[in-house]
């Protein structure tokens, strides 16, 4: 009979080879991926650093986590999401080898998981989670026939009565937010749209009405949702962006919404795009334009000017130039039936063109074009004129035109200070990054200390 030291110690020995079996899921996945073990570690690395957690993964954590060691909590995601984007589908922990997590609640319904999501947007402490939240290349979208008429949803309450006075309440606050975002940027509104969501939205969202009037009101809270996530976005806050566009087109079915369904797709893939993830971009614009009803001018522009950006991203030459062509067609038929305020315009349009003409190496066309852009915004986009200056400065210094990129930066920082923008924050710090090397010029050498002097709004 084994004395209880021996036997402790055979169990912690049994315990040990348990744990330390050799992963053959990751390793079947490695080789899938055709990666080395430095290539997924850097990969990991990457995601990280977009989530915002900190990584140092190596080669050697690669091999103890092939060798049956099993990496620890924050970086099991962060390896589900490198493997994803690289083999184009969703891995999940047990294909992948790794433990199954516990405890995670079932999804609830539209309504509610929107009041979860906002709720924990709305507290403080626990924005850094919300932060740290992980933006999914292959993350499943719902399609039109997936999401249209999910009505069931969202379940009538007892003692409230909402009319379209409340869905015109809606529509205008919606307004009113994006006009602040425009102006001051998405850390400036997004606050205050979590807490209208959830405060105002959610219970007009369970409240008995009219059929049509239930129908509007989804469709507003499609909207707002929408909104919010573009906003996180230019915060830079990716996961919760998508946990908001998610339940943007899930409003957007259940109110048999195209219109907005379509519009969030490409919101998606606008997100996709600056990431740098040009084919799930091109898919997400895609599937916009697939799923559009029969769009008018405007709308086809709006969709079509994505396709090619996207197309210009992946090399596509010929399809981003043909679409860059379709939307040129659509804006002027648009144009001539009378401008639009707020909507897709020739200034976005040409912000387009500068972006195809960029990923297909003109840059001397593309500074062209997007000086164009920036001449012809109005001065209520105030956030966008920031960023595009800023842009339009970096692409003229890369043609070795110092003077125009640092009258082009001058003026970004004219109104740079009004705005609470984590894009246009990176674009600044990747501004004072291009001049260190210029100081000895005089013009260079004062961009650079307003540059010191300058802050950004307060958080």
């Amino acid at each position: 009979m084994r004395s209880r030291r021996e036997l402790k110690a055979w169990k912690v020995r049994e315990w040990d080879m348990t744990e330390r079996r050799p992963n053959e899921g990751l390793k079947r996945l490695l080789a899938e991926a055709g990666w080395t073990l430095g290539q997924l570690a850097t990969a990991v690395n990457r995601a990280g650093g977009e989530a915002g957690v900190s990584v140092r993964s190596d080669k050697s954590n690669v091999s103890k986590w092939l060798g049956g060691h099993t990496p620890v909590e924050k970086v099991r995601p962060l390896i589900l999401e490198a493997l994803s984007r690289r083999l184009g589908r969703q891995i999940t922990h047990a294909e992948a080898g790794l433990p199954v997590p516990h405890g995670v609640p079932s999804p609830s319904s539209t309504v509610e998981g929107l009041v979860d999501l906002g709720r924990t947007d709305m507290d403080p402490s626990r924005r850094s989670v919300l932060g740290a939240g992980l933006y999914s290349v292959a993350l499943t979208i719902p399609g039109w026939p997936d999401v249209v008429g999910r009505a069931e949803a969202v379940k009538s309450g007892k003692g409230l009565r909402i009319g379209s006075g409340e869905v015109d309440m809606v529509i205008q606050m919606t307004e009113k937010l994006s006009d602040l975002d425009d102006q001051f940027g998405g850390r400036t509104a997004r606050p205050m749209a979590a807490s209208f969501l959830v405060n105002t939205v959610a219970p007009c969202l369970r409240a008995d009405a009219p059929e049509d009037v239930r129908k509007a009101m989804l469709s507003a809270a499609s909207d707002l949702c929408y909104l919010t996530g573009y906003m996180a976005v230019d915060e830079g806050l990716h996961g919760l962006a998508q946990k908001y566009y998610l339940k943007a087109l899930e409003l957007a079915g259940a109110a048999e919404d195209h219109l907005t369904y379509c519009t969030t797709l490409r919101g998606m893939s606008v997100q996709a795009i600056d990431l740098g993830h040009g084919r799930r971009a091109m898919e997400l614009a895609d599937a916009a334009a697939t799923a559009a009803p029969k769009a008018g001018p405007r709308m086809l522009a709006f969709l079509t000017g994505q396709q090619a950006h996207s197309a210009a991203q992946i090399g596509d030459r010929a399809t981003a130039l043909r679409r860059i062509r379709e939307a040129e067609a659509a804006m002027d038929r648009a144009e001539s039936r009378g401008k639009t305020f707020g909507s897709y315009d020739p200034a976005t349009l040409h912000y387009h063109i500068a972006q195809v003409r960029y990923e297909l190496g003109d840059v001397a066309g593309s500074v062209a074009a997007m000086r164009t852009s920036n001449q012809l915004r109005h001065s209520h986009y105030r956030r966008t004129t920031v960023r595009f200056h800023a842009i339009q400065a970096e692409r003229q210094l890369q043609m070795g035109h110092l003077e125009e990129a640092l009258t082009s930066w001058n003026r970004a920082l004219d109104d740079y200070p009004l705005v609470r923008s984590g894009r246009a924050d990176a674009r600044f710090r990747n501004m004072r990054k291009l001049i260190k090397p210029h100081l000895r010029h005089p013009g260079a050498a004062e961009l650079y200390e307003r540059a010191q002097q300058v802050k950004p709004a307060a958080v």
